[in-house]
């Protein structure tokens, strides 16, 4: 083969999530902190996002993760994640995805069936309780970076819409959360390709009309998906919600997402829904789960805030050597909007 960039890619996906981590032909980018790494690599290195996950070499509904050595000395590995249109500070099913490869790659030693790795990622440092056990990592459970609602009960107008209240919240990315009953959607399998549609115009809408900057990084100021909240439940004792989050450009979280259900929790919990250490679930358009609580309150800068808890399953699903035909007319790939909307 005659390839440049050979890089190594070992596959993931998390309750469904496609989740691909980098394990080795990257250098790490350069920075003082993780933030600082990441928008180095956005700005200086956003051909290797380009060339992974556009066509022909990815697709749309899949993200990757660079594996880094810590900056932090209580870390013992570092994380950046690249979704199709941002690199985000943080992702629970990126983070769930890599770890799995991490642990079960031998990249980080598993030291029993209740093995501690501590991540830091541009949104800060995550603590992970990873339950392995013959060899293999069965669960993750994380404690994410401070969380908080932003906006609470907003209007704001959605062309074709009208009217719509939602709120914005961070779980470690800023989510517009709307109640899905309130745009007549059941979050049921069919609905997924009206879900995008809709959910890519709220967030425009939203991020126009909302202004939202993290208290304490104000380069974290976009809000990047919609969150379709479905009604609470209690199914078997435990507080229970499905939700749909939709990604930029264009598509569904296949998994409950992480971030958004950090987020979810944290405005159940100013609304009085979620008290503290009370169980939630968070099932995803597959149906798939996380299992979820709040930890305590903690805060964000000023603003107050929750520690939340998040544990959800990674499978492996190959590993792929992806490199550069000299002569290939798409070193970086490309997008179509049939498959990546508008």
């Amino acid at each position: 083969m005659n390839l440049d960039r050979v890089i190594t890619v070992v596959g993931a996906h998390a309750e469904g999530e496609v989740g691909r981590v980098i394990t080795g032909g990257v250098l790490p980018p350069r920075g003082a902190t993780m933030f600082e790494r990441m928008e180095a690599l956005e700005r200086d290195s956003a051909w290797l996002r380009n060339m992974l996950l556009f066509d022909p070499r990815g697709s749309v509904n899949a993200a990757v993760n660079l594996i880094t050595p810590p900056i932090r000395a209580d870390a013992d590995i570092g994380m950046i994640v690249m979704e199709s249109d941002y690199f985000v500070p943080m992702s629970g099913s990126n983070l769930i995805c890599t770890v799995t490869v991490a642990l079960e790659a031998g990249m980080i030693p598993m030291r029993g069936a209740r093995t501690i790795v501590r991540v830091d990622t541009p949104a800060g440092l995550v603590e992970v309780e990873a339950d392995c056990s013959g060899g293999k990592c069965r669960r993750i459970t994380f404690r994410n970076i401070p969380s908080f609602v932003m906006h609470r009960d907003r209007m704001v107008e959605v062309p074709g819409l009208g009217s719509l209240r939602v709120d914005v919240a961070y779980g470690g990315m800023i989510y517009c959360i709307v109640d899905a009953q309130d745009v007549g959607v059941t979050l049921a399998r069919d609905e997924a390709r009206d879900l995008i549609g809709l959910g890519e115009r709220i967030k425009a809408a939203a991020a126009e009309q909302l202004p939202s900057i993290h208290p304490e990084n104000p380069s974290i100021n976009t809000i990047n998906q919609t969150e379709f909240a479905g009604p609470l439940r209690i199914v078997d004792g435990v507080k229970t919600s499905k939700n749909a989050v939709v990604v930029s450009p264009g598509r569904l979280d296949r998994c409950p997402c992480g971030t958004g259900t950090s987020a979810r929790m944290a405005l159940l919990h100013a609304r009085g829904d979620l008290a503290v250490g009370e169980k939630f679930r968070h099932t995803s358009i597959l149906d798939t789960v996380f299992d979820c609580r709040i930890v305590g309150p903690a805060m964000a800068g000023s603003v107050p805030a929750v520690v939340t808890e998040v544990s959800g399953r990674a499978w492996l699903t190959g590993v792929s050597h992806y490199g550069v035909d000299p002569e290939d007319p798409f070193p970086e790939g490309y997008r179509l909007s049939d498959t990546w909307f508008r």
